[in-house]
């Protein structure tokens, strides 16, 4: 029973050096592990502050960036609605301006068909009276050979101008 009943010579010397180890642990080691403990304490604290100042800030990034991204649609669809009626418009425009060209050049074209038609039935006339005056010429000269044939038609003549 000896072994399991410590001496106090024993104990007293084991309390002595522990209580010299706090000690000297106490003037050597305890401060520089206690300063760290705290300085990382500090360290973690800091950067937890760090993370939610972050996450805050991406919140703010983030529904900053969806606003932007909503505005951004907005701008796009009034650009292409804006492009949209720029197009039909010009189409519109397009349109009158080629049935407005139609009209006229169908217009100039029923006029030249019309001064052409003019034209034409205007040399026919000529034609006409040019062989109306041939023809009646060579009736006339075969008819007038003689003196007395002649005579007879300007006699006729001047009755027809004397009666009117």
């Amino acid at each position: 029973m000896d072994l399991v009943t410590p001496a106090i010579g024993l104990v007293f010397w084991t309390t002595l050096v522990f209580i010299i180890l706090l000690f000297i642990l106490r003037k050597v080691a305890w401060r520089p592990i206690l300063n760290a403990v705290e300085e990382r304490e500090t360290n973690i604290t800091n950067a937890l502050r760090s993370a939610e100042l972050a996450k805050e800030e991406m919140q703010a990034l983030k529904s900053d960036n969806d606003r932007v991204l909503r505005e951004a649609k907005a701008e796009r669809d009034g650009i292409l609605k804006d492009a949209r009626e720029m197009k039909e418009t010009i189409l519109a425009e397009a349109k009158e301006k080629s049935a407005e060209q139609t009209d006229k050049m169908l217009a100039d074209a029923l006029e030249a068909i019309h001064n052409q038609k003019m034209a034409a039935i205007v040399e026919l006339k000529n034609q006409v009276a040019t062989l109306s005056i041939e023809i009646a010429e060579k009736v006339l000269r075969k008819e007038l050979e003689s003196k007395e044939k002649q005579q007879a038609l300007v006699d006729s003549l001047l009755k027809e101008i004397g009666n009117n």
